[in-house]
């Protein structure tokens, strides 16, 4: 399964760098590539960086799928959530193909709501994202990882169920309020979503705290 998944990123790969040749001549000579939270552009390169933005990054993704279980240190190894890791992998890497899909189309003139069409995506990755939180394990590179669920296994497992609410409901609400055009609400909704998990491992950690319930969770 797993070849078949790193097969079929190689494939979108291949398709964004020949899109991005067959299309280069029609892109403007400046192309943004940063929105503020209005999701208007208030960035602009040479067009030659959207190699950059679409393949490049898409090959990034792909080579951090690769390394990220062999630089796990021990304990922390990404071994004990294997398919859920994929899948999140699987996941950023869908929504990276997404969003440089619709920049493309924009960036050719053909009439799209580009902000719009960027913060759905953005949204509904987030709330698909939740779906999955509470199966992650302890690692260094997925998940809510602040001191206190790094420090204590109980922590990082209460946290993330709780993030597996928070993500889904403020990626759901993201989601509408981009459809009606409300981007301001939506950032704030996804960021209030996000963010909520942080505080609230630090509460989880100071309760076991005072119980003397603390350890490190890792096995002896």
């Amino acid at each position: 399964m797993t070849r078949k998944v790193f097969f079929f990123e190689i494939l979108l790969i291949a398709a964004a760098l020949v899109a991005t040749v067959v299309l280069y001549p029609h892109f403007p000579a400046r192309v943004p590539f940063h929105w503020n939270y209005r999701m208007e552009p208030d960035h602009f390169g040479p067009r030659w960086v959207l190699y950059l933005i679409g393949p490049g990054f898409m090959a990034a993704v792909m080579l951090m799928t690769w390394l990220f279980p062999w630089l796990s240190p021990k304990r922390f190894e990404i071994d004990s959530f294997w398919r859920t890791y994929h899948l999140v992998m699987l996941l950023f890497f869908g929504i990276m193909a997404y969003l440089y899909t619709v920049m493309l189309w924009s960036d050719c003139g053909r009439s799209i709501d580009l902000g719009r069409a960027m913060l759905c995506g953005v949204c509904l990755f987030i709330a698909v994202f939740g779906n999955v939180m509470g199966k992650l394990r302890r690692n260094f590179y997925l998940g809510v990882r602040t001191p206190w669920t790094l420090a204590n296994e109980r922590v990082w497992n209460a946290t993330h169920r709780f993030a597996a609410k928070t993500f889904v409901a403020g990626g759901l609400v993201g989601l509408v309020f981009s459809i009606v055009g409300l981007f301001s609400w939506a950032i704030l909704a996804t960021l209030v979503g996000a963010l909520a998990p942080v505080v609230y491992s630090l509460v989880i950690y100071k309760q076991l705290e005072r119980r003397g319930e603390i350890d490190d969770g890792l096995p002896r």
